[in-house]
């Protein structure tokens, strides 16, 4: 079964920090991009950040730029994102993403954690 569980969500204070973690199972790790995405009520899912199966590259959304860093660890199937200095607007629920292109095929395999909840007030 492939599958996702993002945990360390929770409550933190706006200038707080939090890392939040995403154990990927059922799949080969290293072979997927990575990603982390937010959506709050009325808005659509937007992208906050990604990074490449081998962690060569990583892409940021302007708005947590400098604020956020993605990270990998292939040995424990594990993606992190440390947030730092946060805000009230980056309340959102934080989902996990795994992504795969095929060339033999021509699909595109994306799988979605569950989420966990972040909310950044005083």
């Amino acid at each position: 079964q492939v599958q996702l569980v993002e945990s360390g969500g929770g409550l933190v204070q706006p200038g707080g920090s939090l890392r939040l973690s995403c154990l990927a199972s059922g799949l080969s790790f290293r072979a997927y991009g990575m990603g982390w995405y937010r959506q709050v009520p009325g808005k659509q899912r937007e992208l906050v950040a990604n990074i490449t199966g081998g962690g060569e590259s990583t892409n940021y959304a302007n708005s947590v730029k400098g604020r956020f860093t993605i990270s990998r660890d292939n040995a424990k199937d594990t993606v992190y994102l440390q947030m730092n200095s946060l805000k009230a607007e980056d309340t959102a629920e934080y989902y996990c993403n795994a992504h795969r292109y095929s060339d033999y095929d021509g699909t595109y395999l994306e799988i979605w954690g569950q989420g966990t909840l972040v909310t950044v007030s005083s």
